[in-house]
């Protein structure tokens, strides 16, 4: 087995009852183990991006009988990667930290504690603060970072409406109102949530005439990837007033090159990409990781297998 994961995971995994030999390739061409491993665990970095755009290495898949993409999202691999004979990921691992940054973004919106701190007594006056209760989340991908928001906005007493590209037969809240495409779901929305996979079917599904469906002081939530919103007709929007607010976790490209409207926009809250980095969420690709890793030694195959067709 070959692993891109690090030291400390690796030795996790040689302790194993099955004794698997562990190979590290923090090097500069994961692909190169093909050839030697039976198993390759990956993780999206630098040296995968780099080969998005350029054909498959000669001899690949090789020998390899399954991929494991620490990550959710394999868009950052090149298109080859899905030629190996099974791949899997790491699907809901994060999905709790990722529903908790976006509940945070939903509060922070919508009670604004900054800007109505006082830091003098000419400050001290009485403002009024928006609510959550009531207020209506869309949620565009029913995924298990769309479920895990959903029965969080449910629990505090919110509406929550949503779509789903495809029926994996994972259980949906038994409150959210399923809807026929993402224009009914925006057009609903107080906070819009993106938890899509990057494919090219949801390369720019967030665009100028979807945005133009939004409420106007909608306030828009990307914890997905950058590549699924147009920036330009998100910024567009902010500034006509067609739009409350975004809060983006995500951006095409990342990071944004130096003097991109994003950063300064002051109806844009950035962050670089961190609402999965979390100590339980290592623990809990750990585990998932393990279990599956018994599973194949012992000829089963493990779960979250990636659709080649649908790419996610």
């Amino acid at each position: 087995m070959a692993s891109q994961l690090g030291p400390e995971f690796d030795a996790e995994l040689a302790a194993l009852p099955f004794d698997p030999k562990i190979v590290s390739v923090n090097g500069d061409e994961p692909w190169r183990v093909a050839d030697a491993a039976d198993v390759l665990v990956v993780r999206p970095s630098p040296q995968w991006q780099a080969m998005r755009e350029k054909p498959v290495p000669s001899g690949w898949p090789g020998r390899l009988r399954w991929v494991f993409s620490a990550s959710t999202g394999i868009d950052t691999y090149p298109a080859w990667l899905l030629d190996a004979p099974l791949v899997t990921c790491g699907r809901g691992t994060a999905s709790d930290e990722i529903a908790d940054y976006v509940m945070a973004a939903i509060y922070q919106r919508s009670k604004n504690l900054d800007a109505v701190t006082v830091r003098s007594a000419a400050e001290w006056r009485v403002q009024s603060l928006g609510g959550v209760m009531g207020s209506t989340v869309g949620i565009l991908g029913m995924g298990a970072i769309g479920q895990a928001v959903a029965s969080r906005a449910l629990a505090l007493g919110m509406r929550v409406v949503g779509v789903r590209r495809r029926d994996t037969g994972a259980a949906i809240p038994g409150d959210v109102e399923l809807l026929t495409g993402f224009a009914a779901v925006v057009k609903r929305a107080d906070h819009i949530v993106i938890a899509l996979p990057s494919t090219p079917q949801t390369f720019r599904a967030v665009d100028a005439a979807l945005l133009a469906r939004a409420k106007p002081n909608a306030h828009l939530i990307n914890v997905a990837r950058g590549a699924i919103v147009d920036q330009k007709a998100l910024v567009d929007a902010l500034d006509a007033q067609r739009l409350g607010f975004a809060t983006l976790d995500v951006t095409d490209p990342e990071p944004l090159p130096e003097g991109d409207p994003l950063y300064m926009h002051a109806k844009v809250r950035l962050t670089p990409h961190i609402s999965a980095h979390s100590e339980a969420v290592r623990h809990r690709l750990l585990e998932k990781l393990k279990r599956d890793l018994c599973l194949f030694a012992k000829g089963e195959q493990p779960g979250d297998v990636v659709d080649p067709v649908s790419k996610y």
